[in-house]
Formats: structure tokens, C-alpha cells, sequence
């Protein structure tokens, strides 16, 4: 079974892609993160939060929510629930805070910002925190990896992607930015799991 908080995670983007099929651009309007416009951002501070619960399509939201379970699956049954949903709300609000700077410190794409990316990259870093030696499979070249070796060279790519501006519409910045969601967790969120310590 899920734990829970990987369910109701799970469950809730599923629901407001639904949402999102009912009520169009409405739902957008009122939810994504609009990076290029930071008046909008401070007159609707929900949408550091609410834009990773929005999707762009079936496969966006099915590879998201597939990551969601395969990291986030593990690393909630050794953090707990609220330690874990440290990591990826402060993943989601850092990689939100990471475009909108990005995007008008340097004039990168405007794009509306939606997807639960920020929030898996986050679970990425807290993964090969806690599971630095379990191997991870490459889709595309098939190739098994560490975990730690696997987010490094994911995060270098996202890095360099982002700074060259190669694959335009995807908001490079926001899922580096989450990537500090599962550090934070790491090293802060002890407490709230009775202080995790050693490594798998």
C-alpha cells in the first residue's frame, strides 16, 4: 500500500487535473505561478504552492506522479509523513521562488509554471540522501546508477538545460530550486521523525 502522505499527494493532483478538465484556463489563471509577472505572485502567494498540483497533460502528470511514488514511496516509510511533506511543499516554494528570479533577473521564458516537478525533485535529493547506494535504472540509455550518482548528473543537466535555454518550456530553475526541498528536510526535519540517522 502507498503511505499516506505519497496517496493524498497522488490523489490530490490527479483531482485538480480533473479540475483543470472542467473549469479550462480558468483554473490556470487563478493557480499556476506567473514567474514574469512578480506583482501577480505577491497578490496571489498561493500559487507558490498551487501551481504543483497542475499539469500540462496526461503524460506530464503521469510521469510526476510516478516519480512521486517510486521516491516518494520509500523515503516517507523512513522520514514520516510530516517530515516528508517538509521536503516537498519547501521543494515546491523554493523551486517557485527559483524561476521567478531566474525569469526576471535575466529575462528567461514567462511561461505560466505549472506541474508537481519541483516537489519530485525534491524527493530525488532526499532519496539519495537516505538511499545514496541503491541503483536506479535510466530509462533512456538504460543504464544503472547509484541514487547519488543519478540525481547529480540529473541536477547537472537541469543546470545546463536551464543556462543554455535548451528545451524551452520546462522550468529548469524550479526543479533545481526543489531539489533544496529534500536537503532541507535532511537537516532540519529531524524532529519531526525522531531524528533519522544512518543510511541505506
Amino acid at each position: 500500500m502507498l503511505p499516506p502522505l505519497v496517496q493524498w499527494l497522488i490523489i490530490a493532483n490527479v483531482a485538480a487535473f480533473l479540475a483543470q478538465g472542467a473549469l479550462g484556463v480558468q483554473l490556470l489563471e487563478w493557480f499556476a505561478l506567473w514567474p514574469g509577472d512578480p506583482g501577480a505572485v505577491l497578490s496571489a502567494p498561493w500559487t507558490l504552492l498551487t501551481y504543483g498540483f497542475l499539469h500540462a497533460g496526461v503524460t506530464h502528470l503521469l510521469f510526476n506522479m510516478f516519480a512521486l511514488w517510486m521516491f516518494g514511496s520509500d523515503l516517507e516509510r523512513v522520514w514520516g509523513a510530516k517530515r516528508l511533506a517538509l521536503g516537498y511543499f519547501s521543494g515546491v516554494a523554493i523551486g517557485a521562488l527559483a524561476q521567478v528570479f531566474v525569469v526576471v533577473a535575466f529575462g528567461a521564458s514567462d511561461a505560466p509554471v505549472i506541474g508537481a516537478s519541483a516537489g519530485v525533485f525534491a524527493m530525488l535529493a532526499g532519496y539519495a540522501i537516505v538511499f545514496p547506494n541503491r541503483i536506479v535504472m535510466l530509462l533512456i540509455p538504460p543504464v544503472p546508477l547509484p541514487a547519488r550518482v543519478f540525481v547529480v548528473l540529473y541536477g547537472a543537466l537541469e543546470l545546463v538545460l536551464g543556462v543554455t535555454g535548451t528545451a524551452s518550456g520546462v522550468a529548469h530553475f524550479a526543479h533545481l530550486g526543489g531539489m533544496a526541498g529534500g536537503w532541507i528536510a535532511y537537516r532540519f526535519g529531524g524532529r519531526l521523525s525522531g531524528h533519522w540517522r544512518g543510511r541505506r
